[in-house]
């Protein structure tokens, strides 16, 4: 009687595994049945003891080949005590010898006997020993008697053939190696990026199998295959069908890679040892067993054992006909996403499709996901108690300003448009910056938190709300966020963890709450692993000393004098103590002081808890809050008798003591404004805010508005001047040099310069003995460019250097020249005033010189003024500084457009920025407007500083 089932592998040329063509009950493992096919005999497989036997490799794979995950007949014809036979104690104590049938091979046709079909093409002998003819008969029957004698004519066939064991060439030798590989990282270099041939020889569970890799003809390598990205509950290793050690859906998973790969041929992909990446070996359980075992009724058949040394898994893909056989068992519920093999996979593709398709696995609650979203509680409490449910701002999306950097993961934000201008302390998703007071975890928290300040600081973000961290003891409830800015290129966790300056938090497997850009976060986390940046970096590092310049009256005096004479210094706010009073941080100094606004004073504000504010002291301490970790430029005037520096300070070239006056939120210090240079600013902005009755003037009562003076900041009537751009400076603030082009001018300095030629030729000419230029004297210099003498004026000089700045006169010039190039100037030549008179552009700010697009807004300007003859309004004059709008009258712009100007072309360009703190913005509104249009048009084409996104709030 015969029976029917799938083939599930074939472990030789003569013997087969089977499983029932009914998928096994839900948690239990496929009963299975090892058989081997009557009155045939094979060549052995090798193993770790043995070499293969001459074409058992072949016999093996013609018969994988013919019948896995077919449907076969079969009828059991004898069975054999496995205790008479070669094997092992413990072993089954039977062996099932059957004969085999695959389906028909067309309508009408009886079935085809296996057996006839191996020896028809010579990869089998007939087993001797049951005699022929009545002897034959007597022992197997005259039907088994007469198929045998059709068998040995099917090999007599062969044979004459020199079919398969009967070629005349022998088989080619071949190496296999049943151990892993003694170096796997090696191994997997020397086949990076290959797809490799192989067969899956056993599966483990749903994503571990051995599998022999076809490195070549001659070349075969087993080892353990890890798949990458996925992972599958743990199935039973027992011989016995007892699946109780089984992890829940474990069998399925099993079940469902076997029919899908067992001896199918795939292509493998080496990614990673998990040696160099952390991950877990294979479950510990029983050794596979070798090839030859048998197991009593449905039963495992063994692999030859790994290597007990080395690395026991390689992780790597293994990719179907139909595709990556991780993406269908996630897409089944039968095995889930492993985070961590992000950094592996994303050189070919990340885990984006696996992800997918353990959404979908999700949304349909499939295997591992059956219970999914039925009884999760609203929040995550201490110690394991659920919350009360609470309104969330999970998975929401808004834009914001970064006001506070705390920490590398830790910053503060108002949301764009909140009027209450609230503020909320955000964490970055699924990232932990370095902490601690060790030297060199200081030093990278440290870098780190100044890596945020840098970008973000005033900057407007996006921000996606991830999930929410619950309140845990003395830590409040926090919105843990993925913050991208530049038009939303920018991740700045992923830039942190990719300097080695953070690291990614370790999340429990089942833990949903995690960043939206986990994947990301972890190959940027790989990549400064593997380029050991930052953190990850074997070398010493140590935080740089800071010294307190404001500790005391006396040490802060000591440093005043030089600092004076600098002028203007870089510095960063580091805290905000009042309306006017700051800590600073000079990091090209490595110092830090306490700066006082000089001529102004600001309402106190409270202390502590017992102290009451002043009137608009805490909106005076808001005010001022706003420029917190921003970049400022301060110049020093004093000190006072605690250390701290008087000074001013500039943020965006406003002066911030200035701004607090005119909104009210302080009151000017007249004793000592009036010595300082913007003392009338001062005392202007002040009288603005009374007038408008700001802040602390808001019940002022004093006398009657008297009549305005005249408006020094009102439009001038319109002055055109042809003029050329002589030189343009080469510092910050951006400005250039004009001449003023009419008959007269040009003819008079055109003959000076030719007498002033002739003349340094004569020998008269020559400098006196000890000539040393003193500063504001008119001196003849040679410029260094083209070793011709031009008119100069002495801006500096050094008597101990023997050099001297010098600004060039007639076209604008400044260098540096030693007094052997300078003479002084004849009287002669001093009668024609200088011809190059400084300027800047009207309206708008250039871009910083030392920012990202600052070259090339001086080049570009020089691009559109060089060699040409320009048209110039003068809309205000500032002592001798002229405030001028240029125009091409060589653009066919200006013909149609009026207010067409390379002011506005700068800004289109965006290369320069409308100039909000030119106080006769408001007499010129339709050239504000025409500028506030290019400002629109750049931001619209993401031009210059707007390549990635608005900054204008910067």
């Amino acid at each position: 009687m015969s029976a029917r089932a799938i083939v599930k592998s074939v472990l030789s040329g003569d013997t087969v595994v089977l499983r029932p063509k009914e998928a096994p009950a839900r948690g239990t493992s496929a009963k299975e049945r090892v058989l081997h096919i009557a009155g045939i005999q094979a060549p052995r497989l090798g193993s770790t003891t043995r070499e293969d036997e001459p074409f058992s490799y072949g016999a093996r794979e013609y018969l994988r080949a013919l019948l896995v995950g077919k449907e076969v007949a079969f009828a059991i014809t004898h069975t054999v005590d496995a205790s008479s036979q070669r094997g092992a104690p413990g072993q089954s104590a039977e062996r099932e010898f059957a004969n085999i049938f695959t389906a028909p091979p067309g309508p009408g046709q009886p079935p085809q006997d296996v057996s006839l079909q191996i020896l028809a093409n010579g990869w089998a002998k007939v087993r001797d020993g049951v005699g022929e003819g009545d002897e034959a008969v007597r022992r197997l029957g005259a039907e088994e008697a007469k198929r045998r004698e059709g068998l040995r004519a099917a090999e007599s066939q062969a044979k004459s053939e020199g079919k398969g064991l009967w070629a005349e060439q022998p088989e080619s030798q071949r190496t296999v190696s049943f151990q892993m590989p003694q170096d796997p990282l090696t191994f997997i270099a020397e086949h990076k990026d290959r797809d490799i041939d192989a067969i899956v020889e056993q599966v483990r569970d749903g994503t571990q199998m051995r599998v022999r890799l076809i490195l070549d003809d001659h070349t075969h390598q087993y080892i353990n295959l890890v798949i990458a990205g996925a992972k599958s509950p743990r199935a039973s290793n027992s011989r016995d069908g007892d699946s109780s050690s089984a992890e829940p859906w474990g069998e399925e998973a099993k079940y469902f890679t076997e029919v899908r790969l067992l001896q199918r041929p795939i292509k493998v992909r080496l990614l990673s040892a998990p040696a160099s990446l952390g991950a877990s070996p294979l479950n510990a359980g029983p050794t596979p067993a070798a090839a030859s075992t048998t197991l009593k009724g449905f039963g495992n058949g063994g692999l030859p054992a790994p290597s007990a040394g080395g690395a026991s898994v390689i992780i790597g893909t293994a990719i179907h006909p139909n595709g990556n056989i991780a993406e269908f068992l996630v897409g089944a519920g039968l095995a889930k996403v492993i985070d961590w093999h992000a950094g592996i996979l994303g050189p070919h593709g990340g885990l984006d499709r696996l992800r997918a398709a353990e959404r979908t696995a999700k949304e349909k609650r499939l295997g591992l996901w059956e219970g999914y979203g039925a009884s999760r509680p609203a929040s995550n409490g201490v110690n394991g108690h659920s919350s009360a449910p609470v309104a969330t701002t999970k998975g929401s999306d808004f834009d914001a300003v970064v006001i506070r950097v705390w920490n590398s993961d830790q910053i503060s934000i108002v949301a764009k448009g909140d009027a209450g201008e609230k503020e909320r302390r955000v964490q970055l998703a699924s990232v932990r910056g370095p902490r601690g007071t060790e030297a060199k975890q200081a030093y990278w928290a440290s870098e780190a938190k100044e890596f945020v300040r840098k970008r973000l600081i005033g900057k407007i973000v996006h921000v996606h709300v991830d999930y929410i961290k619950p309140k845990d003891g003395e830590y409040d409830e926090r919105e843990c966020v993925t913050i991208t800015y530049g038009g939303a290129n920018n991740n700045i966790a992923e830039q942190l963890i990719e300097k080695g300056l953070a690291t990614v938090l370790r999340h429990k497997r089942d833990d949903e709450d995690r960043s939206s850009q986990l994947d990301k976060l972890i190959v940027a986390e790989q990549t400064a692993a593997t380029e050991a940046r930052g953190l990850h970096s074997s070398k010493d590092v140590s935080l740089p000393r800071i010294v307190d310049a404001s500790e005391n009256a006396n040490r802060a005096t000591s440093y005043l004098s030089t600092w004076k004479r600098a002028g203007r210094h870089n510095a960063v706010v580091d805290f905000v103590s009042a309306g006017s009073r700051f800590k600073m941080l000079l990091p090209k100094e490595n110092t830090k002081i306490t700066l006082v606004l000089a001529g102004i004073r600001a309402p106190r504000t409270a202390r502590n808890a017992s102290e009451k504010s002043e009137p608009y002291g805490q909106e005076s301490l808001k005010f001022a809050s706003r420029y917190m970790q921003r970049d400022v430029e301060i110049a020093f005037d004093s000190v006072d008798k605690q250390g701290g520096f008087i000074g001013s300070m500039y943020s965006g070239g406003i002066n911030v003591a200035v701004e607090l006056v005119k909104e009210g939120l302080a009151s000017v210090h007249t004793y000592s404004a009036e010595s300082l240079p913007f003392g009338k600013e001062l005392m202007s902005a002040e009288e603005e805010a009374k007038n408008a009755r700001k802040g602390i003037w808001s019940d002022y009562a004093g006398e009657s508005a008297q009549e305005a003076p005249q408006d020094a900041t009102g439009a001038l009537v319109a002055e055109y001047l042809d003029v050329y751009v002589s030189a343009v400076k080469d510092s910050e603030p951006f400005g250039f040099s004009v001449q003023v082009l009419n008959d007269n001018s040009v003819a008079s300095l055109e003959k000076l310069m030719s007498d002033f030629s002739l003349h340094h030729r004569t020998p008269t000419a020559a400098s006196p003995a000890g000539f040393s230029p003193k500063t504001g004297d008119l001196v003849s210099a040679k410029f260094s460019e083209d070793n011709q003498w031009y008119r100069a004026k002495v801006k500096r000089s050094s008597a101990l250097k023997k050099e001297a700045v010098l600004w060039f006169i007639d076209y604008g010039n400044e260098e540096t020249l030693p007094f052997a190039r300078i003479r002084p100037l004849d009287s002669k030549f001093k009668s024609l005033p200088g011809q190059a008179k400084e300027a800047r552009l009207s309206f708008v700010k250039v871009v910083s010189k030392d920012s990202e697009y600052g070259p090339e807004a001086w080049r570009r300007f020089g691009q559109l003024t060089e060699g040409r003859k320009l048209v110039a309004n003068v809309d205000h004059r500032e002592g001798n500084l002229l405030h001028l709008r240029l125009i091409d009258p060589s653009d066919p712009n200006a013909a149609d457009d009026p207010l067409a100007c390379l002011n506005a072309d700068m800004i289109r360009e965006g290369l320069a920025t409308l100039d909000k703190s030119c106080r006769y913005l408001a007499a010129y509104p339709q050239v504000v407007e025409k500028l506030k249009q290019a400002t629109e048009g750049a931001k619209a084409d993401r031009l210059g500083i707007f390549e990635f996104g608005d900054v204008s709030e910067d």
